[in-house]
């Protein structure tokens, strides 16, 4: 019988990513703090949480394979998460704005022989935006409830000019990282047998 595979995560993206990996899987959203310590290393912060979520959700699937995420957008040594409400999102658009920003994943798979745990860094360039365009921007909604105010995938697509780095981590789930971490799992299991 395959392992439960659970994902610690209600992003919607994250669910997307995932189902294109072909394994199925249940999604049990971790409800932690997320709050990260942004004066310490921010990738080992960024991996930290991400372990935290999968840990949360691990402790109520103890035979489970469970994926635990979470991005952050890095200028200039400052964090950009998810905005509070509209006032911030057009706050961060502002400085992010005609600049490029580090978009930092991590990952936490628990359930296999060995924790893994890591993070995927990307590069996302943002054209010059005019005050018009942050407010209309703004107005769609788009911006709540992603880092840095933005959605490469989604209208705020139209404002970026360059992209380096793992697309889909950037979306939220470094989607080849964890395709091959399940199937190799998988892999593992059926060798013991």
């Amino acid at each position: 019988m395959k392992k439960e595979i659970v994902l610690a995560s209600s992003s919607p993206r994250r669910r997307e990513l995932l189902a294109k990996t072909g394994f199925a899987f249940t999604v049990d959203p971790a409800d932690i703090d997320e709050s990260i310590d942004e004066t310490g290393d921010l990738q080992q912060e960024i991996a930290r949480l991400a372990w935290r979520k999968a840990s949360a959700v691990a402790a109520r699937h103890p035979q489970a394979i469970v994926i635990g995420c979470d991005t952050i957008v890095v200028y200039d040594g400052k964090k950009f998460g998810k905005p509070k409400d509209e006032a911030e999102a057009g706050n961060m658009l502002r400085q992010l704005q005609g600049r490029s920003q580090q978009i930092i994943t991590g990952l936490c798979v628990l359930g296999g022989p060995e924790p893994i745990q890591e993070t995927t860094v990307a590069e996302v360039r943002l054209a010059p935006m005019s005050e018009q365009e942050i407010a209309e921007y703004v107005a769609t909604g788009e911006p709540m409830g992603k880092a840095g105010a933005y959605a490469v995938q989604g209208i705020g697509g139209r404002y970026v000019e360059a992209v380096q780095g793992d697309w889909y981590s950037i979306i939220g789930l470094p989607l080849h990282r964890v395709y091959a971490i399940l199937r190799d799992l998988e892999e593992e299991k059926a060798e013991t047998y």
